[in-house]
């Protein structure tokens, strides 16, 4: 029987674990010590393929600092393919979360020139962005 790909939840709540984890600046095999579990196990976890048991989704939003509803935020939000939100899987690039730490610090003023500069960079001319 071939194996199926991750459902949609799967997938959503791994990329918020993922995200979440790199945000507190924990690796994978930190977060697999303090559950317990193997780091293999927390990379299968975080990508969807293997399902998290609502126990051990309960131990992770502890270890990560979370309400568990958190995991299931934006799930109205996920792509028509059931991949996570566009803000999640730019969430998951590295240097996001010091990028939007750095954004936060900003004057209303001067977030307006980064996104005018960044939507220049990326060739949208749309006053929308």
């Amino acid at each position: 029987m071939p194996n199926p790909s991750p459902h949609h939840v799967d997938k959503h709540v791994g990329a918020f674990i993922r995200s979440r984890r790199r945000a507190l600046g924990v690796s994978q095999s930190q977060l697999a010590d303090a559950l317990g579990i193997t780091f293999q196990q927390v990379q299968k976890y975080e990508s969807g393929s293997n399902r998290v048991s609502a126990s051990k989704l309960y131990e992770v939003a502890l270890k990560l600092d979370v309400p568990l509803s958190t995991f299931f935020e934006g799930l109205d939000m996920a792509d028509a393919d059931g991949s996570p939100s566009a803000v999640l899987e730019f969430l998951n690039l590295r240097g996001a979360h010091e990028l939007v730490e750095a954004y936060l610090v900003l004057s209303p003023a001067l977030r307006s020139r980064i996104v005018a500069l960044a939507t220049t960079m990326a060739g949208r001319t749309d006053e929308a962005a």
